[in-house]
């Protein structure tokens, strides 16, 4: 019986990665617990624990006395010398062994609950403090269970149970059972059973561990990422800073013919990423980021982090991007509150992405437009009724009322808008803020390209997708 305990205790620290000395003393306070309940509190024992040999045993001492007081504690002389088979004289120690099942079978059942109490205690105290250590590093797991319902995604890494919720997914990516997939761990929550382990792919910090994988500079310091601004599964903005004069910041996170890039761009389902040269200097820091438009002049707030930018009428369309996006990346990636105002005053369309009414239209919903090619509230509102009851399958009236809710909350939100500006928000829990001490700096009459020997058209950021620098 002891050899079958102890080679179970043997398998939880091969299998769970318990520490044997942990183990052991555990093992000696439930056994101990056993003797102080059948012996009373003042029982005199020592409890060993042997690993190596499978093996515990249970020592009772007692004082051998002319008469015994405490059955406990003492023993008679006479009785001690029959038990032992030697000569035992009065005020020595007689050490007995106790056998395992003299404990009885309810000591015994109440010594296995406690024992594997115990167990999970240290089992859910070692995955807590595996993964609190592990935060924002990337995690490799096997997806093996999807909730329709709540559209979580169950991943198995190291034996151990992490979440990656609907809100952490890439919208355009369709997950399977045994699908291998990559995370960054986000989050490490303590619960009622083993700790609740959030991964995520949306995260900045995702998309920062995987420059770190594939560029050695960054990884080594000589490069180091300053922000990182992104609207998971369609487009980021990366600025980057080099250390070593010899090495250009850019040009090393492409890499040649932009392999490296294209190996994050692969893994994030083809997300478009813009590398730029970071600067202290707002002024360039932001014509930088809103490129590949061409900027007529920068206004720069420092103190209250705003920028008017004033743009000619053909760049417009470049400087605010498909749905906003490279407007609204710049602004999360520099920190300002940024104002396009229109060289001219002429007003531009307004536009949202389909995405920012995801939740209203429900996952299945919006993934029937996306698939379609829907992307953008006008793409949808503009389209006859007929032609989108067609398309989708879906009924005249619940079209009518999808086109109802979008035209409303486009409303809703132009009303917020100048009408002859664009206005961007920098609160976005998906940036990555930059030092808010920027200097104050004059902006200069026509900032020029890098490497261009002063050629008057704003620096070009690289994009791993050349098709986002005509948007």
């Amino acid at each position: 019986m002891n050899h079958e305990i102890v080679e179970s205790f043997a398998q939880m620290v091969r299998e769970k990665g318990i520490d044997k000395d942990i183990l052991i003393g555990i093992v000696e306070d439930i056994f101990g617990m056993m003797v102080r309940k059948k012996y009373g509190p003042n029982a005199k024992y020592d409890v060993v624990v042997n690993m190596d040999k499978g093996d515990i045993e249970i020592y009772l001492e007692r004082e051998v006395v002319e008469t015994v007081v405490d059955p406990v504690t003492q023993i008679e002389l006479k009785e001690a010398r029959r038990h032992s088979g030697e000569d035992i004289e009065i005020g020595e120690e007689y050490v007995e062994i106790v056998p395992l099942n003299g404990f009885g079978r309810r000591l015994v059942v109440s010594a296995k609950q406690n024992l594997n109490q115990r167990i999970k205690e240290i089992e859910r105290e070692a995955i807590y403090n595996e993964y609190t250590g592990a935060l924002g590093e990337i995690v490799v797991g096997e997806i093996y269970q999807i909730r329709k319902g709540k559209g979580e995604i169950l991943v198995i890494h190291n034996r151990n149970e992490l979440i990656l919720p609907r809100s952490e997914q890439i919208y355009k990516e369709r997950y399977k059972k045994g699908d291998t997939i990559r995370a960054v761990v986000k989050e490490v929550r303590k619960g009622a059973g083993n700790p609740v382990v959030i991964i995520s792919r949306t995260d900045p910090q995702f998309l920062m561990r995987l420059f770190e994988i594939e560029i050695p500079e960054i990884y080594d310091g000589i490069i180091e990422i300053k922000g990182i601004a992104r609207e998971p599964g369609d487009r980021a903005k990366v600025a980057v800073l080099s250390h070593d004069d010899r090495i250009d910041a850019v040009g090393a996170c492409v890499g040649m013919k932009g392999v490296r890039i294209h190996a994050i761009v692969r893994e994030l389902n083809n997300e478009n990423i813009d590398v730029i040269n970071w600067s202290d200097d707002p002024v360039v820091f932001i014509t930088r980021s809103l490129a590949p438009a061409k900027l007529k002049e920068i206004q720069a707030d420092r103190e209250n982090k705003k920028a008017n930018i004033t743009v000619a009428a053909d760049q417009v369309s470049l400087a605010i991007g498909k749905n906003g996006q490279n407007v609204r990346l710049a602004s999360k990636l520099t920190g300002f509150d940024i104002q396009l105002v229109k060289e001219g005053g002429e007003e531009e369309e307004y536009d949202m992405d389909l995405s920012e009414f995801r939740e209203e239209l429900g996952d299945v919903m919006f993934h029937k437009f996306f698939d379609e090619g829907y992307e953008s509230v006008r793409d949808v509102i503009d389209t006859p009724v007929e032609e989108l009851v067609g398309t989708l399958g879906i009924e005249q009236e619940k079209i009518a009322e999808i086109v109802q809710l979008l035209k409303k909350g486009l409303e809703e939100a132009e009303i917020e808008e100048s009408e002859e500006t664009v206005e961007v928000s920098t609160d976005d829990k998906n940036a990555t803020q930059l030092p808010t001490e920027l200097p104050a700096v004059e902006p200069p009459e026509a900032p020029a390209r890098e490497g261009t020997g002063g050629d008057e058209t704003a620096p070009s950021e690289v994009s791993d997708n050349e098709e986002s620098r005509k948007e």
